[in-house]
């Protein structure tokens, strides 16, 4: 598996350099305007990130003064992806999208035959997961309302609405909303889209979240479902966005989420319950605000985004976590009422300086809160270690319109600055694009 993922990287990369074309690639919101453009029959393409960092501090955070200082590097790929759209009919199209994050699960089946008298035994070679990101049917019935089923991005926050490796500056995904939200936030579901003068909509019902995975360190990240077969779909979620797009190069948007009972899509619902049997809801409520703005020239690039979650019958919860068993995999920690993020990042070509051809390189900062524990009930104690200020400042040089290779620095400042910063500087390569299209 490892060695057909590096195949296929290899050459999409190759592609890329070939093939890359002006625009995003749009994946994430694959709107009926571009399922209209771009080919006739069928298209594919995909894209893939590769990134390396240099840190000085500790994996675990949790110390008396915070991460201990350690000098570490790392190297990854964090995802590689596939992308096709097929027309059966210029109003019935099929999407799909694979992603194989940190190269794929590395896991194989083998006889050990000296070590072990040829016993089989499941060899686990290195982290990471297959994931189907997208698979859906759109039916195309006019610009202002569409409809579309299967497994479909959750358009909640800036980074999940532009997911693409292009369409942040950073070499990582931008921390704080990936910190609280689910990302790449993926679920199954109906989707209802359309657009009416310069606004676009989206309304969505899918798969809610399994409250028992909620904890200190990620909020409700690690409450997605994914973890067997089947999702359960006890107790839906209800999404909407809506962006403004009336200003040439500016996007405001808007999103909500909200689960009532996000407790009854655990593994195990019946342990949901409070000590004298009232069962406990958990309900979970999401606001976002983001825009972006990307003028006439592309010179300038900015974006804003902000996020507030709130999680009721916080304290209930955290006594039901607490008291599963270990072997559930769920993090089993104290879940925060409200978790909030906010940030931006502005960039500048520097070719803008100079006549004639010149590389396309853009100087960037950003900076981001996050806090997955800024709001608590009595009986919760928030972890002040979570609480983290962000600047990072780097470099994005594109070599191609969809092909960008990635530097940057960044600082954090853990708890108001009570605990030990934290610094690391990353190198990376990234790009998107559609390869081949009929």
């Amino acid at each position: 598996m490892r060695t057909l993922t590096n195949l296929l990287a290899i050459g999409l990369l190759c592609c890329a350099s070939a093939q890359a074309q002006d625009g995003e690639m749009s994946a994430g919101e694959r709107s009926a305007a571009v399922y209209a453009k771009g080919y006739n029959k069928f298209r594919f393409g995909g894209y893939g990130e590769m990134a390396g960092s240099y840190m000085d501090y500790d994996q675990n955070r949790f110390g008396p003064y915070g991460s201990y200082k350690k000098d570490r590097g790392s190297v990854s790929i964090p995802r590689f992806v596939l992308a096709f759209d097929y027309k059966f009919s210029p109003t019935w199209i099929l999407g799909a999208e694979i992603e194989f994050e940190a190269g794929g699960t590395g896991s194989a089946r083998e006889i050990e035959w000296y070590e072990e008298n040829g016993e089989y035994e499941v060899e686990v070679e290195k982290g990471g997961e297959v994931a189907l990101e997208q698979f859906h049917i759109t039916k195309l019935i006019h610009p202002a309302f569409n409809i579309r089923a299967g497994h479909m991005i959750v358009p909640v926050g800036l980074t999940n609405e532009h997911h693409e490796p292009i369409n942040f500056f950073g070499v990582y995904r931008p921390e704080g909303e990936t910190s609280i939200l689910p990302s790449t936030w993926h679920e199954t579901g109906v989707s209802f889209f359309g657009q009416f003068g310069k606004f676009d909509y989206t309304a969505m019902v899918v798969a809610g979240l399994d409250a028992n995975g909620f904890g200190k360190q990620n909020w409700v990240a690690k409450g997605k479902q994914g973890a067997f077969e089947t999702d359960n779909f006890n107790s839906p979620a209800f999404v909407g966005r809506l962006n403004y797009r009336g200003v040439r190069g500016l996007r405001v948007g808007a999103s909500l989420y909200y689960n009532a009972k996000p407790t009854r899509n655990s593994s195990k619902p019946n342990k949901n319950m409070s000590s004298n049997g009232d069962w406990i809801n958990a309900p979970v409520t999401i606001f976002t605000a983001d825009a972006q703005y990307i003028s006439p020239n592309r010179n300038l690039i900015a974006r804003v985004n902000a996020v507030y979650g709130n999680v009721q019958e916080s304290l209930a919860l955290t006594n039901v976590n607490n008291r599963l068993a270990s072997s559930t995999g769920y993090p089993r920690t104290p879940v925060a009422k409200a978790a909030v993020s906010y940030g931006g990042e502005v960039g500048y070509n520097l070719a803008s300086f100079f006549s004639g051809k010149a590389p396309n390189i853009y100087p960037f900062l950003r900076y981001e809160y996050y806090n997955p524990m800024e709001k608590t009930v009595a009986g919760v104690t928030a972890d002040k270690r979570l609480q983290v200020s962000a600047w990072t400042a780097g470099l994005n040089y594109y070599a191609l319109p969809n092909l960008v290779v990635k530097a940057d620095y960044t600082n954090r400042r853990i708890g108001g600055g009570q605990y030990n910063s934290e610094n690391m500087v990353s190198l990376g390569v990234a790009y998107v694009t559609w390869i081949f299209s009929k």
